[in-house]
């Protein structure tokens, strides 16, 4: 990528003292049900037929469930009601009066995926077409940008202290959002925090703010050696939040983009994740672009790192690959791309194999970020010999 092209975000972090905020949400989100049940799906086919073909997309409502999508397979018998209802059941939806449980009605619309796709993934070519970005750089020990790890981990904690009835107040449902303050394009301090959580009927606004403070924001920052002050805190901006799910907002498969990627800080490509195999490039592309730029910076070729990928359907090797690293690389262009070439093979077969993404690992990745989480096959650090 030429210089011209350098994302803006953070080209105004290089530059003076500024701000940045990132915002995550809880599995209990309705959007986030939908990727979980969506990659459920993904995970319980590949158990079965590592070769199968997936692209599933849900939508949760008031009281109803959609599931919709295509998939080949060899596998005979696929429930996937049974599979939704286990994964509301998970996240807790057991209750009918919040409007949606794990008693709501399921349509459900899948069908085999089109021969026309198929043949083209057949023959290991890309089942969609589309571009990717993977980012790196120095602000946390998982090389993400900080505020999109402090909102996950917050939405994290705040999932935690519900089902572990530390906080046995809280409702499924909620959001974080982190505003950290930057000097030099570096991380110096957090500036405010947000949450939004719903609750009991007999909680009020006063105890869930200082509960959460307490037990969810504070832990969350000094894991990052940050603080923030009580009065840069809100919790439920509009006062109260009682009835959690779909049943006020509706969800979908693949909305949030950017809370499953870097949290707006760096460039995203144009489609999501969940439910896909690995064949789609949305999701494997995505994948092997994170796992280069990491590998670039934690080998110290850069300190900031974007990479992006293109690909044709049907095409087994993508039409761009380009490395930017914000001017802060130590080697050429070219020693940046041998390297990148040394560690995986961006061919839709090689990532794939690469990688070893025909298994199934999805459902831990639809929530709290697809990046950062060390055990993923793209986190991992190669050591080059």
């Amino acid at each position: 990528m030429s210089k011209n092209s350098r994302d803006p975000v953070t080209s105004f972090l290089m530059k003076g003292l500024s701000h940045f905020a990132s915002e995550s949400v809880c599995a209990g989100h309705p959007d986030k049900i939908c990727d979980q049940i969506s990659d459920a799906i993904l995970d319980e086919v590949l158990k079965k037929d590592l070769d199968c073909h997936v692209q599933v997309e849900t939508m949760a409502g008031k009281d109803m469930l959609v599931l919709s999508g295509e998939i080949k397979t060899s596998a005979q018998k696929i429930d996937f009601e049974k599979i939704a209802r286990a994964q509301i059941k998970r996240l807790g939806y057991t209750e009918p009066a919040w409007g949606f449980s794990d008693q709501s009605p399921i349509k459900i619309n899948i069908h085999e995926q089109s021969p026309e796709i198929a043949v083209a993934v057949d023959h290991k070519g890309a089942g969609d077409q589309g571009m990717m970005f993977g980012f790196a750089c120095l602000e946390t020990p998982e090389l993400m940008p900080l505020p999109i790890m402090l909102a996950h981990l917050l939405v994290r904690n705040i999932d935690m202290a519900r089902q572990s009835g530390r906080l046995n107040y809280l409702r499924p449902d909620g959001k974080s959002q982190v505003v950290v303050r930057y000097k030099d394009g570096k991380p110096v301090g957090v500036e405010h925090v947000t949450l939004a959580v719903p609750h009991d009927e007999s909680v009020d606004n006063e105890q869930l703010r200082n509960d959460c403070y307490n037990k969810v924001i504070t832990p969350a920052l000094e894991s990052y050696g940050l603080v923030v002050a009580k009065s840069s805190v809100v919790v439920n901006g509009t006062g109260v939040w009682h009835h959690p799910g779909p049943a006020q907002d509706t969800g979908l498969t693949g909305r949030k983009i950017n809370v499953d990627s870097y949290g707006g800080y760096a460039r995203v490509g144009g489609g999501s994740f969940s439910g896909k195999d690995a064949t789609k490039v949305d999701r494997s592309g995505a994948y092997a672009a994170r796992f280069i730029a990491k590998n670039i910076v934690a080998a110290g070729l850069a300190k900031k790192c974007e990479v992006g990928l293109a690909y044709y359907i049907g095409g087994r090797q993508p039409v761009m690959m380009e490395i930017d690293t914000f001017e802060t690389r130590k080697y050429s262009q070219k020693a940046l791309h041998d390297f990148a070439d040394k560690i995986i093979d961006t061919s839709v077969q090689g990532i794939i194999e690469g990688l070893d993404l025909r298994r199934p690992i999805y459902l831990p990745t639809a929530v709290y970020g697809h990046f950062g989480k060390p055990d993923l096959p793209w986190e991992q650090i190669v050591e080059l010999l």
